[in-house]
C-alpha cells in the first residue's frame, strides 16, 4: 500500500520544499495525535485559527446541527440563511455604530480584497498605503500591499498606486494624502514577528486619515476574536477603523472571513454596478454556525479575560539565556533567538519533543507562540519546560 506521505508529496501541490510532514489523525483541545499515537502540544493553533482549540464540543454540535438542516444554498447575499443573520447580529452587537454591516467571504485574503475594493468605491480614489513587513494575504491585491519584496517580485505586475510606509514611524504618515483611498494596518504585525503598534502612532495614523479623507482598514485576521486579550485589538488602542477585516479565528476552525464597515459604505457595493462584489461560498452556513458558537463561547466564558495572565505566564516561564526577547500582545508572541539557523533547529527539536511551533515569514529568527486561548496554566508550564529542554538539547549538540 502506498503511504499517505508518498501520496501527499506526489499529488498535493506543495508550498515549500520542507513541509512539516506530520500525519495527524485526531485533534482535541490543544493536543494533536499522529497515526503512530505520538501527541503534540499545539502552540500555533493553525496560525491563530483554533482559538478554542480543536473539536470544541459546543462548536462541533453547532456544525452538526446545521449540517442536518442545509449546507450551500446560493451565492452570498441572495437567500436569507439563519446562521449568517444570527452571526452578523451578535457580531455587530460587539462593535460600534460605524461598524454594523458585515460582508462574509471565505478567507483573510478575500476579506482584504473586498476591503480594498470598498475603500476605492467609497473614496473614488485609487492609491493605497500599507506598511513594511505587513502580511495581508497572497492574492494579487493583497500581495500588492504586502510589506516584503521577497514574496512579490516573482508575480509582478501587481496593483499600481500603492505606497509602503514604515511601521510605527511618525514621519512617514505625511505620505498619506488626499489621493490615498485607504491605509491598511495590522494592530500587531503578525509575520514581522508579533510587533505591536505604538498607541500614540496609531492615534496619529487615525488623525492623518481623518485629515486626508483616507479610510483606515484594520487587518485583524490574526489578532481578532480574543487573541490579544480583547474581542478585537482596536478596542485596546481606542482607535476606530473605517473597515475591520476578520478571518482565521473568526471561523471557529472552518474557512470564514469578513470585512465590516458602515451600512452606507457597504451599500455602495450593491449599485453602480449591481453585484459590485460577489462570492459563491462566503458565509457558508456551516462556517457561520461554527463562528456564531465560537463567539457565544468567547462571550460567556473567561477565555479572553485570562489571555493577559496566560501571556504573562509564558513570559515568566521562558527565562532562558538563549532567548533574546519576547515580543507581542496577548497570546500572540514571538520568541527571538540569535539567528534563523538556531531558531530553525529549535523548532525542529520542539517537534521531536512533542511541541508544535513555527517561525515567521518576515522574521525567521523568531519562534511563533499562538496557542489556543483555552490553554491551561499547567499546560503552559509544561510547554515552556519542553521548549527550554529543546533549546538546551540544540545548544548541547551545536
Amino acid at each position: 500500500m502506498i503511504s499517505q506521505r508518498t501520496l501527499f508529496l506526489t499529488y498535493q501541490a506543495q508550498t515549500s520544499s520542507a513541509p512539516m510532514m506530520l500525519e495527524i489523525i485526531k485533534a482535541r483541545g490543544i493536543i494533536l495525535t499522529d497515526y503512530k499515537g505520538k501527541r503534540y502540544m499545539d502552540l500555533i493553533s493553525g496560525i491563530a485559527v483554533s482559538n478554542l482549540g480543536h473539536a470544541y464540543p459546543s462548536v462541533n454540535r453547532a456544525i452538526q446541527k446545521q449540517l442536518r438542516q442545509y449546507t450551500h444554498l446560493m451565492v452570498y447575499g441572495e437567500i436569507i440563511q439563519s446562521p449568517q443573520v444570527q452571526l452578523a447580529q451578535l457580531l455587530c452587537a460587539q462593535l460600534p455604530p460605524s461598524l454594523q454591516s458585515v460582508y462574509y467571504v471565505s478567507s483573510g485574503s478575500e476579506a482584504i480584497e473586498g476591503a480594498l475594493k470598498l475603500a476605492k468605491r467609497v473614496t473614488n480614489r485609487r492609491e493605497m498605503a500599507a506598511f513594511e513587513f505587513a502580511y495581508h494575504g497572497s492574492t494579487h491585491g493583497a500581495l500588492s500591499i504586502q510589506g516584503s519584496e521577497t514574496y512579490k517580485q516573482a508575480f509582478r505586475p501587481l496593483l499600481p498606486g500603492y505606497r509602503m510606509l514604515r511601521f510605527n514611524n511618525q514621519e512617514d504618515l505625511s505620505n498619506i494624502t488626499e489621493d490615498t483611498a485607504c491605509v491598511v494596518v495590522e494592530p500587531v504585525q503578525g509575520e514581522a514577528g508579533c510587533l505591536p503598534a505604538d498607541t500614540a502612532w496609531l492615534k496619529a495614523l487615525r488623525a492623518r486619515c481623518d485629515k486626508t479623507g483616507a479610510l483606515l482598514i484594520f487587518d485583524e485576521v490574526q489578532t481578532g476574536y480574543g487573541r490579544t486579550g480583547s474581542m478585537f485589538t482596536f478596542q485596546q488602542y481606542d482607535v476606530l477603523p473605517d473597515i475591520l477585516v476578520l478571518a482565521k479565528g473568526f471561523g471557529g476552525g472552518l474557512p470564514l472571513g469578513a470585512f465590516i464597515s458602515s451600512k452606507s459604505n457597504m451599500a455602495l457595493l450593491a449599485k453602480n454596478p449591481v453585484l459590485g462584489h460577489i462570492t459563491t461560498f462566503g458565509g457558508h452556513p456551516l462556517c457561520c454556525a461554527a463562528s456564531l458558537q465560537t463567539l457565544k463561547e468567547l462571550l460567556s466564558q473567561d477565555y479572553i479575560q485570562s489571555v493577559e495572565e496566560k501571556a504573562n505566564l509564558f513570559r515568566e516561564e521562558l527565562n532562558h539565556p538563549a532567548i533574546i526577547c519576547i515580543s507581542g500582545k496577548g497570546l500572540m508572541l514571538g520568541v527571538e533567538f540569535e539567528s534563523a539557523e538556531l531558531n530553525k533547529r529549535i523548532i525542529a527539536q520542539c517537534m521531536q519533543n512533542g511541541l508544535l511551533t513555527d517561525w515567521f515569514l518576515f522574521n525567521d529568527k523568531k519562534l511563533r507562540l499562538t496557542p489556543p486561548l483555552i490553554i491551561t496554566h499547567k499546560q503552559i508550564k509544561q510547554a515552556c519546560r519542553l521548549l527550554k529542554k529543546s533549546i538546551d538539547e540544540v545548544l548541547t549538540i551545536r
